[in-house]
């Protein structure tokens, strides 16, 4: 990138001038990241200062039957299979009960896209779920998981959302945006949630008051105009909504586990190579960047490695999800390291390891606490690495 190009979108970003399609894609072109991070670390400095966001959630799903065979998915399983499972309710509640330790804030629910449970089966999971867990915060079911429930159920989103609500439900997960072109979309997914529906969805959710969060699964075969795009899309609907709370760039995984039962799930990974730790930070800065009337930016470091999320965090984002124990729908931590659990005390001195001030929050982003920021002693206000 020309000196020029480099001292506009300087001039832009300073003055707060919303940044264009063009824009975004001489951003990804840029092998500066030194200069890209350092330029989204200033956003992220004026809109959230010197805090990075925690909550303390566990994920449960509670079937991973699915009638989608999506070419990046590890977790689905069809009806038959071995190692296919579908949770009774008490036996979600239960697990879910055995999670509450450490003042559990949220659960996190996502699950396959069932051919036979029927509707019933998902208002009443969260009913009991919030009977069992009255201070926990209820995330639960994707948008493609809403779009599924209208086919089974013959309700409207609108009225399967307010029984939803009813039942406890606080926020939608961001799962099934993947990335919206088509051009990509078409090679990726297996199911009839796309753009249109799943924009939709999210529309009538932010009508009824839910917050919710938006994701981009990036580093398969998509390029970058179609990661610009994909956020350009959502930073739309942002200006209509005001909904979105925060955007989850979620690095695409191979599949490390699977193989060893002899079935490759995952039909993208002999033709892809994972996103490396300076893309994923360019994604995170460019994100930044681009997507202004978002409040944040979270680095799910299941997905990213434990110090690739915290130089996220030095690079636009400000969140650093939570204290997951298990995640089963990617394989990560099995590969390279990447722990199944960190506790609250673990993303204290992770966060003040990176430079930052710790502040643990609730699904609305609503802060519990605030903690005591990193030694002085040990490093200076926080600036971007030089990578």
């Amino acid at each position: 990138m020309d000196v020029g190009l480099k001292r506009e979108l300087e001039e832009k970003v300073r003055s707060g001038e919303r940044l264009t399609r063009e824009d975004g894609i001489a951003l990804y072109e840029s092998d500066d990241l030194a200069w890209l991070g350092g330029l989204a670390h200033e956003v992220r400095t004026r809109k959230n200062g010197d805090v990075v966001h925690f909550n303390v959630n566990r994920h449960l799903n509670m079937t991973n039957v699915c009638t989608a065979s999506c070419a990046y998915c590890s977790f689905q399983r069809k009806p038959g299979e071995k190692d296919a499972y579908t949770m009774r309710i008490e036996e979600a509640v239960k697990l879910a009960k055995a999670m509450e330790s450490e003042n559990l804030t949220e659960l996190h629910i996502v699950n396959g896209l069932h051919p036979n449970l029927p509707w019933r089966y998902y208002p009443r999971s969260l009913r009991e779920l919030k009977a069992a867990l009255p201070n926990v915060s209820l995330k639960a079911f994707t948008a493609t998981e809403i779009h599924h429930f209208e086919t089974i159920s013959g309700l409207s989103a609108s009225e399967i959302l307010d029984e939803l609500i009813d039942a406890g439900l606080e926020s939608l997960t961001g799962g099934g945006a993947e990335i919206f072109d088509w051009e990509v979309r078409q090679h990726i997914v297996d199911h009839r949630t796309h753009w249109e529906d799943w924009s939709r969805i999210h529309r009538l959710a932010h009508e009824k008051g839910l917050k919710t969060p938006c994701t981009m699964l990036y580093g398969h075969i998509e390029e970058h105009r179609h990661r610009v795009d994909h956020v350009l899309r959502l930073r739309e609907l942002q200006d209509e909504t005001g909904g979105f709370q925060v955007f989850i760039p979620l690095r695409y995984q191979h599949d490390f586990v699977d193989v060893q039962d002899g079935k490759v799930r995952n039909r993208l990974q002999a033709r892809t190579q994972m996103a490396t730790g300076a893309e994923a930070l360019k994604t995170f800065a460019v994100s930044r960047l681009l997507f202004d009337n978002v409040p944040h930016v979270k680095v799910f470091w299941v997905m990213h490695g434990v110090q690739t999320a915290q130089l996220a965090l030095q690079h636009g984002a400000d969140d650093m999800d939570g204290s997951v124990v298990e995640y089963k729908i990617t394989h990560d931590a099995d590969n390279y390291g990447t722990p199944n659990k960190l506790t609250r005390e673990d993303l204290l001195d992770l966060i003040r390891d990176a430079g930052f001030r710790p502040v643990e929050r609730n699904t609305r982003y609503e802060i519990i606490r605030e903690y005591e920021g990193a030694d002085p002693l040990r490093r200076e206000s926080p600036q971007p690495m030089r990578v």
